[in-house]
């Protein structure tokens, strides 16, 4: 049985854009709050029907506490759903990750993004859960994946609205989870920014994705296209997608998050010089220049 609240939020975000946002920071590391308060309204005003904060895109397991309420707060103040990512550190305790989320409640989040972890997801998700009564999205992601009995039992809580999945190329894996989503009457959300146009033909019926921390329009075109059955124009914009999706979620892998920052600069959203993932490996030379170049911003 579903929760209200996870049902909700469920119903919410049906067939919404998620954008999964970035955190601009300088080249110390530090967050602008004006910057961010206009990289955040700008996804927003261009496409975006909710946001989540603070998840893998914006490098939320790498921020403070005063940090993280900042981006929360911001995030709120654009006025739609906000999914706050929690967890993700290593060795991090559930005490620990349930402080992040009793943080974000209080700061008006409609929902928490759950970092996997290993040891019992269920009384994981629980914790947070009885602490904090937010819906949450389970995150079935390619680096943890979960095993599907743990996914399954994850979908029977109450307090479950739906699972983001992404599993980057694992076609298999993506539509089983689709289908458990759909079998627990949760939402199925598609986090596959390199399969985003068949994940929706495989039952995703929301998207919360890392290529909407900028190019949000094309995003939002092949989701709604989609969703509205003008599959004509859907074909279009999920190609568009897919060139864009080929040169920003390519190895190295985590690299995608600076390729994403450079896309939003040169979209005007931020500074360049706040375009600055301190987490990045390192890119191949003329990495910038193909990107900007297939996102239409050479």
């Amino acid at each position: 049985m579903i929760a209200p609240a996870a049902a909700a939020l469920r119903d919410r975000l049906r067939w919404r854009l998620v954008a999964a946002s970035a955190t601009p920071v300088d080249a110390a590391g530090a967050v602008d709050e004006e910057v961010l308060g206009r990289y955040l309204g700008g996804l927003v005003v261009d496409g975006a029907d909710a946001l989540a904060v603070l998840a893998h895109t914006g490098r939320g397991p790498y921020l403070d506490e005063a940090t993280r309420d900042l981006v929360v707060r911001r995030a709120v103040q654009t006025g739609v759903p906000v999914i706050v990512g929690v967890g993700g550190r290593p060795g991090e305790r559930t005490d620990e990750v349930t402080a992040q989320a009793r943080r974000a409640a209080a700061l008006g989040a409609d929902g928490l993004l759950v970092f996997p972890v290993d040891d019992d997801p269920v009384a994981h998700h629980d914790a947070l859960w009885r602490a904090t009564g937010l819906p949450m999205l389970a995150f079935d992601l390619y680096l943890r994946p979960y095993p599907e009995p743990a996914l399954a039992a994850l979908l029977a809580h109450p307090g479950v609205a739906g699972v983001k999945v992404a599993r980057l190329h694992d076609a298999i894996a993506c539509q089983a989870a689709l289908a458990a989503a759909h079998r627990a009457d949760r939402l199925a959300v598609t986090g596959e920014d390199r399969m985003f146009g068949p994940s929706l033909m495989w039952g995703a019926e929301a998207a919360l994705v890392g290529v909407a921390a900028a190019a949000v329009p094309v995003t939002a075109r092949a989701l709604r296209a989609y969703a509205d059955k003008r599959y004509d124009e859907f074909l279009t914009a999920s190609a568009d997608l897919d060139r864009l999706a080929e040169v920003t979620f390519t190895e190295p892998m985590e690299g995608y998050v600076q390729r994403m920052l450079w896309i939003a600069a040169a979209e005007g959203r931020i500074p360049a010089g706040h375009a600055v993932d301190q987490h990045a490996p390192a890119l191949p030379d003329g990495d910038r220049d193909r990107v900007l170049r297939v996102a239409g911003c050479r």
